[in-house]
């Protein structure tokens, strides 16, 4: 089977999770018809735009231009209410310096926020994911889940900052929810879901549908 959709990316727990939700929202696709930037050599995007959506947009399009299919791509991050401009937003895979060093990321921001006590721990997981077509067309929408800064990691599910934020009325870290309630809930689940009836209008005459 040729793929359908290509990812964006080289994550493979974001893959995973794109599959998922992608293929309940979109039931004429199936997970192996989603692959990921490496399963078609599609080039690594530079991430430099200063807003989620910018970087969402672009690396869905210049994959899609690339490798001549539908492309997806979300650039997702944390916002933290007492850090200027809710940073670490789009500079949250590299908060601690080094591109995806999760563990670094998480010590960094929890040694940042030593002192401050509840309820000024409030944070927030935004997500812009957007597709783009090899023709040009495309589109873009948004997630968001709320919660708080925990004062040390918990749980082993989930990937980036899951295990230190707990959800809004859950009494659970994102990373000790089951992968089913995390997709169900999350910034990232909202927003492809949201994307999901956009994105099945083009899929239906896609080589790996």
């Amino acid at each position: 089977m040729q793929p359908a959709i290509v990812l964006a990316s080289h994550n493979p727990d974001k893959l995973v999770e794109l599959r998922e939700i992608l293929t309940a929202a979109i039931p004429k696709l199936t997970p192996e018809a989603i692959v990921d930037a490496g399963a078609v050599d599609a080039p690594d995007v530079v991430e430099d735009g200063v807003t989620f959506e910018a970087n969402a947009l672009k690396k869905a399009t210049l994959t899609a231009q690339a490798t001549g299919l539908i492309a997806v791509a979300d650039d997702s991050g944390l916002v933290v209410d007492v850090l200027r401009r809710g940073a670490p937003g789009v500079f949250s895979a590299r908060w601690a310096g080094t591109h995806g060093d999760d563990q670094a990321n998480n010590n960094l921001l929890l040694a940042q926020l030593a002192d401050i006590d509840h309820p000024h721990r409030g944070a927030a997981f935004l997500c812009a994911a957007a597709f783009a077509t090899p023709q040009g067309e495309r589109h873009v929408e948004f997630g968001e889940l709320a919660g708080d800064l925990t004062f040390e990691p918990r749980g082993d599910n989930g990937f980036g900052y899951d295990p230190i934020i707990e959800i809004a009325g859950m009494g659970k870290t994102a990373a000790e929810l089951d992968s089913a309630t995390k997709n169900e809930i999350s910034h990232r689940g909202k927003a492809f879901r949201a994307l999901a009836p956009h994105l099945a209008r083009h899929v239906a005459g896609a080589p790996g549908k």
